[in-house]
């Protein structure tokens, strides 16, 4: 079983999403990599980079890619929201030994906008030509769809860290019909290795019968755990009680 895991954080984030997680799966002795996407993090926090506007998932991939073939063994990866859609895309390469998926954003074939993600991501999609421009959502937006059960002084901690993230990324995921890049295709068929999907009841972004409809994309040709966890929202991996869903992720990753 591989030791090494692989983590990918999501939209406006950086590695150190995974603060609790790198701790809490270091201490059972896996090496955690939690690397922070191109253009995001602490140096992009006040002032939008333009490149950024126009990178695509699969850049993001790309860059992945060569991060996880530069290792000594197949990873297992866990992604949290974009990070699931990207870590979907490697797995799909053969890159994964094991995938987890947190609140995961869909591949294309599965419709990702509801009224609560339409109503998260309002300013950016109200903006003309949002799709080649930097962009990050407001406070209250992050606090609705995002940030809703943290305490308030997480979330003011977790927005203050946001830096800012790719239009056309979010164009790929929300609006796939509409790519002739087909950048969020992902071939159900490619992925071998064992899943687990894990979704949040109370998920507005990407809410938990998107999450579902995940799970069906890839049920019929591997083995697929789905689990829906009520009193959660997006933000599992750092909501109240983060270790009870860390727990069972670590317990899955043994027994498959």
């Amino acid at each position: 079983m591989s030791k090494t895991i692989f983590m990918i954080h999501g939209m406006w984030g950086s590695g150190d999403i995974w603060d609790g997680y790198k701790d809490y799966f270091e201490a059972q002795g896996y090496k955690v990599i939690a690397p922070t996407l191109r253009l995001h993090g602490e140096n992009y926090l006040t002032v939008a980079p333009q490149a950024l506007g126009t990178v695509s998932i699969l850049d993001y991939a790309a860059d992945l890619e060569k991060d996880i073939r530069a290792l000594d063994e197949k990873p297992i990866i866990i992604g949290h929201s974009m990070g699931g859609l990207i870590a979907q895309i490697l797995a799909s390469r053969g890159l994964a030994e094991k995938l987890v998926l947190l609140t995961s954003a869909p591949p294309a074939g599965v419709m990702a906008l509801r009224p609560s993600s339409t109503r998260t991501f309002l300013s950016v999609l109200s903006s003309w030509g949002f799709w080649k421009k930097p962009m990050r959502l407001t406070f209250e937006e992050a606090k609705y769809g995002i940030l809703g059960l943290l305490s308030p002084a997480q979330q003011a901690a977790e927005y203050a860290k946001y830096s800012f993230e790719s239009g056309q990324a979010a164009f790929e995921i929300a609006f796939w019909p509409l790519d002739a890049n087909k950048a969020t295709h992902v071939d159900s068929k490619a992925i071998t290795c064992p899943i687990l999907i894990l979704a949040g009841g109370k998920d507005k972004i990407v809410p938990a019968s998107v999450v579902q409809n995940i799970a069906k994309k890839y049920k019929k040709h591997t083995d697929v755990t789905f689990k829906l966890y009520k009193d959660f929202a997006h933000a599992v991996h750092q909501q109240k009680g983060w270790q009870e869903i860390a727990g069972f992720v670590a317990d899955w990753i043994k027994t498959r």
